[in-house]
């Protein structure tokens, strides 16, 4: 199976949602980095589950043991490992269903796949879950590329039908990257945490979920990161972010509402701003022909509904064969987009940093 992503930095998730723990291997991490910790806890306690209005009761403490790559608390240039272990676990709410396929997961397709011999509490190696492991190995990222002056944010552009105020594309700053990155829930309008926690709160006291857009936006970028035809920005950043679960959509810049626009709307005028190259609109997301054009990079990714609600359901039963009924019991999201923020952050920071390191090399800091 393919749990391995990456050309120049490569990493390697491993461990299943109820196993004795997760975690991953970052290879060809340059060396020399002094890794800030309290950095690392920052963005493993984003994504931890907060209010209970939206969030599982599961809790985990997140720690991570760092095995090997770290000497005196700088990189050693050798393969990275962290280990996170699981501790709040209630496999028993999974044993009494095991034999049938819940909608919307990959208990269907990981039987098929996997011939039955799968781990399914949880979800096993399917489970967000292994997110918390991507949020450690995308936070080291992070102060890679924030040391070359890169730097990531985020807000919920939507959750239901309730839609936040989008980026200004063109001009994007770090004090509001930084402001977004300390809100429990990172708005740009203030009054929309309140209308989505009502939104999500609706479908919680229904026995549903909900799900939402995130959009994301770097600053610092250089012009001329990336490469045609495979290598380029778009392709690799959508490849990783892809690969979080329930994500279902990536656009960037305009999207897919640059096709009701004319190609005199559409095309992002050069202009030169004390001698910076820059462009008046920024429709294409900062990046012309996959590769980055010095202006912010801006995309947006489409997160489906909690698969797992309280609602009756109809399903299979995958040993038998036969249709069945489906009532789940367990600890579940009502909706993941707030905890899927840093996953999606620290997504971005990988591939990045492996384009980075892919074209400028990895010598020491």
């Amino acid at each position: 199976m393919s749990s391995i992503w990456g050309e120049r930095l490569k990493i390697s998730l491993f461990g299943e949602s109820h196993g004795p723990g997760i975690g991953v291997v970052l290879d060809g991490f340059p060396p020399g980095l002094e890794l800030d910790f309290e950095k690392i806890s920052l963005e493993m306690e984003r994504r931890k589950p907060k209010s209970s209005a939206y969030s599982t009761s599961r809790k985990e403490a997140d720690e991570v043991e760092i095995l090997s790559g770290l000497y005196k608390g700088r990189t050693t240039g050798t393969p990275i490992c962290g280990l996170i272990r699981n501790s709040d676990t209630r496999s028993q709410d999974y044993e009494r269903t095991s034999h049938l396929a819940r909608p919307g997961h990959a208990d269907y397709t990981g039987f098929v796949r996997f011939g039955g011999y799968n781990d399914f509490r949880g979800g096993g190696h399917f489970s967000a879950r292994l997110t918390a492991a991507l949020v450690f190995a995308g936070a080291i990222a992070r102060q890679y590329l924030e040391d070359k002056g890169i730097h990531i944010g985020s807000h919920i552009f939507s959750i239901g039908d309730v839609l936040d105020v989008g980026f200004d594309m063109t001009h994007i700053t770090r004090k509001q990257l930084d402001h977004l990155r300390n809100m429990e829930l990172p708005v740009n309008d203030a009054s929309c945490g309140d209308a989505y926690l009502s939104v999500i709160d609706e479908a919680r006291r229904m026995g549903d979920s909900v799900g939402g857009i995130i959009e994301t936006a770097v600053i610092g970028l250089p012009a001329g990161l990336g490469t045609p035809f495979f290598g380029n920005v778009e392709g690799k950043l959508s490849s990783i972010l892809f690969s979080i679960p329930a994500v279902k959509g990536v656009e960037f810049g305009a999207g897919f509402s640059i096709t009701g626009m004319k190609g005199s709307e559409a095309n992002d005028s050069f202009y030169m701003d004390g001698g910076q190259v820059r462009t008046k609109t920024n429709n294409n997301g900062g990046i012309n022909g996959g590769i980055t054009n010095g202006m912010p990079v801006v995309f947006r990714v489409a997160l489906k509904p909690t698969s797992s609600i309280f609602s009756v359901q109809d399903t299979i039963d995958i040993m038998k064969l036969e249709n069945a009924k489906l009532e789940l019991k367990g600890r579940h999201d009502t909706c993941i987009v707030p905890r899927a923020v840093p996953v999606v952050e620290a997504a971005c920071s990988i591939a990045l940093c492996d384009l980075y390191l892919m074209q400028f090399g990895s010598q020491c800091l």
